[in-house]
């Protein structure tokens, strides 16, 4: 496989505009790549959303060369963007979602992660001939409840009798990881031996390793992103893991750091809306994962709180999801068949 690496642009201050700037810099930098594969008459083009600004040229690509061409949506990104407060004018939302569409309806294929985002898909009346369901899938034997490596636990200095509540991914502003801080400050007293572990990088980082030392938390931990191949034995050592994302966000996208939790056997809990993908996951499965209503800090708490009484590290139900429904081999075996069938190939 080549890999063709294209430069972009990435905003100190994430806003509307920078964003844009943001998405647009890596457009204009690949389009001259892409255009560049014409000459190898690829079988198949895929483009995957976001950034939405690039599949007009993956679309190109392919009508140039001959090829199908398939996208596959991770996250609506026109509905993200209005839901996490960059926009508010619902004319503007309008055309672009119209024009987010009129995209979509070009491709041969459009896949995504989720059944709330397949429905999505109908109602913008994508064909239900060229729409499907690939969710993010997760290696089973990599991402375990005891996997091989390092013991995180003893490298970090945690004792045997620390809870670990972990937040791994992306800090940034959908999360809405404000209230983590106000857990902290709430159950520094009532359980003590509970640590915060925040592992990630993101815009809004600095701002809230100030706020943790204004406020005095010494409960919470800060650490950078991990390698790819620590994050088995990152996920293992926690007790608790938390997926936040701001009311809004959450029926748009389907955090990817989900099904690692459930590989792992994780005891987790996820803030959305009981009508959200997230919200029906849980309630259509009971046991994975305990579900709050975003931006209730009361509630989130008091989740927290029943969950650190537990004895049991291992949730058994959440392993079992994972290994049924999003194991790596089954998901690409029925991604390579789609593949074969839309390239005619036997």
């Amino acid at each position: 496989m080549d890999v063709w690496r294209c430069p972009l642009w990435v905003p100190a201050k994430p806003a509307a505009i920078t964003r844009l700037m943001h998405l647009l810099s890596f457009t204009f930098s690949s389009f001259p790549m892409m255009l560049r594969q014409v000459v190898w008459r690829p079988d198949i083009v895929i483009s995957i959303e976001p950034p939405l600004l690039c599949a007009p040229t993956a679309w190109i690509t392919a009508r140039l060369s001959g090829a199908k061409c398939w996208m596959h949506v991770q996250d609506f990104e026109i509905e993200a963007f209005f839901g996490l407060g960059f926009g508010s004018s619902v004319t503007l939302k309008r055309i672009l979602t119209d024009l987010e569409t009129c995209i979509m309806r070009r491709f041969d294929r459009v896949s995504t992660i989720s059944q709330s985002m397949l429905n999505r898909l109908v109602s913008l009346h994508i064909p239900t001939k060229k729409a499907y369901l690939y969710p993010n899938w997760v290696d089973i034997n990599l991402i375990r409840p005891n996997p091989e490596g390092r013991d995180m636990r003893t490298e970090w200095e945690f004792l045997p009798h620390h809870k670990i509540i972990l937040y791994a991914g992306n800090i940034g502003k959908k999360q809405g990881l404000e209230l983590i801080l106000d857990a902290a400050e709430a159950l520094s007293k009532t359980h003590p031996h509970a640590i915060f572990l925040l592992a990630g990088n993101g815009p809004v980082k600095e701002e809230l390793i100030y706020a943790v030392k204004r406020r005095a938390l010494s409960n919470i931990i800060f650490k950078p992103l991990q390698p790819l191949a620590d994050l088995p034995a990152m996920l293992a050592m926690a007790d608790i893991h938390l997926v936040i994302q701001k009311r809004g966000a959450a029926d748009a996208v389907m955090p990817s750091k989900l099904t690692g939790i459930l590989a792992a056997g994780g005891y987790s809990i996820i803030t959305a809306d009981a009508d959200t993908e997230l919200g029906r996951l849980v309630w259509n499965n009971p046991g994975i994962a305990e579900l709050v209503e975003p931006e209730n800090k009361d509630a989130f708490i008091k989740s927290i709180a029943r969950m650190l009484d537990l004895t049991e590290r291992f949730n058994r139900k959440a392993r079992n999801f994972a290994v049924k429904h999003l194991a790596k081999d089954v998901i690409l075996q029925d991604f390579e068949r789609q593949l074969r069938e839309i390239i005619g190939s036997s």
